[in-house]
């Protein structure tokens, strides 16, 4: 604003310099009825209207189009300043304020130019038509292309804070979802088994039991450290890492104890690499769910490869197969691997149930 100010003063002292200069020089001069003193009065007034109208836009636009009033009988480089700061005062005004104000004040701008121009005794009145009718004309051009490009920003932002809500809702549903779907799935089928056991073998029973105690309390973990990211608006949960290779190691475990046989599989890979890692723990928590869940399957393959760029998951299981019926988890999956642009697929296989991701990543994990 400062600047702007300084720049607005800058023109000023170079229009008042510029007319007053011609006019103390002889290169142009005052009408023999108006008084000297009247003349530099009215040219000096007529850059006020530059100097106020980034306060008071309006008012200063309406002290302009006065000063033209009175500079049109006397023409020149008075009647030049009078107009050009009326034009420089329209376009704040059109900059600042509604359409309906602007549109106001450019045709009464307007009018009054081109009836005084013939109304009052002028030295030229071609010249005061084109010269008033122009400053005002470009005034209003380019106040409304600055305001026509402010508010396509600010739309532009208002769509760029829409998109990145509606994205940070989606990740976080589908945070949510592998993470109830999977633990739910894992304690619904343990406690199916230690009903099933409690009176007969009751070791297994309490085996069930213990799995579903940790069951539960890594869910309320990572139920805990997902609503924090919530309360706290960051979108960034600070003390989570990343999941590694032990945790899909874990996650494998897991799974095994509420039924199949689960047989993991890492090729070239001593780690996830970066934000790739949670969309590969993601997707492989979702596929055994599945496999849980539908599959009735006795035995789980889990073949996670890296390499040349490119992380590799595949899940086949030897269950009942079949078509599968879309849902939030398939739909989660191929979400996270159209992010990275990579592939997707999950059909029946020759024996049972076959998921397939492919995730391009920028980064080679180095082997140590």
């Amino acid at each position: 604003m400062r600047i702007r100010v300084a720049l607005d003063v800058l023109a000023a002292a170079v229009m008042a310099v510029g007319a007053g200069g011609n006019l103390a020089a002889g290169a142009w001069s005052l009408p023999s009825w108006l008084p000297d003193w009247a003349g530099w009065t009215i040219l000096l007034a007529s850059i006020a209207p530059l100097l106020l109208r980034r306060r008071w836009p309006l008012a200063a636009f309406v002290l302009a189009l006065v000063l033209t009033a009175a500079a049109m009988p006397i023409g020149g480089p008075v009647l030049a300043v009078a107009v050009v700061s009326a034009g420089c005062a329209l376009y704040v005004v059109v900059v600042q304020r509604s359409s309906r104000v602007t549109h106001v004040g450019f045709a009464a701008g307007l009018i009054e130019v081109g009836v005084l121009a013939f109304v009052l005794p002028t030295p030229s009145t071609s010249t005061a038509v084109n010269i008033g009718s122009s400053a005002l004309i470009v005034g209003f051009a380019l106040g409304l292309t600055v305001r026509s490009r402010r508010e396509h920003a600010d739309s532009e932002r208002e769509n760029h804070a829409r998109q990145a809500v509606s994205a940070e809702r989606l990740r976080i549903a589908r945070e949510m979802h592998d993470v109830v779907a999977h633990s739910m799935s894992l304690i619904a089928v343990k406690a199916a088994v230690g009903n099933h056991v409690a009176l007969e073998q009751p070791d297994q029973a309490r085996d069930a039991l213990r799995v579903i105690e940790d069951t539960s309390r890594e869910t309320l973990a990572e139920l805990r450290r997902m609503l924090g990211v919530l309360r706290d608006g960051t979108g960034v949960p600070a003390l989570a890492p990343a999941p590694s290779l032990d945790d899909l190691r874990a996650l494998a475990e897991r799974a095994q104890q509420a039924g199949p046989a689960v047989d993991l599989v890492i090729d070239g890979l001593t780690e996830l690499p970066g934000g790739v890692g949670q969309s590969v723990y993601r997707i492989v928590q979702e596929a055994l769910t599945n496999v849980v869940k539908h599959a009735g399957a006795a035995t789980c393959r889990v073949h996670v490869t890296g390499g040349d760029g490119e992380v590799t998951i595949e899940v086949l299981d030897d269950g009942r197969g079949g078509e599968a019926v879309p849902g939030h988890g398939l739909i989660g999956m191929r979400e996270r691997v159209a992010v990275y642009a990579g592939e997707f697929s999950a059909a029946p296989g020759e024996t049972g149930f076959r998921v397939f991701a492919r995730l391009p990543y920028e980064e080679t994990v180095a082997a140590r």
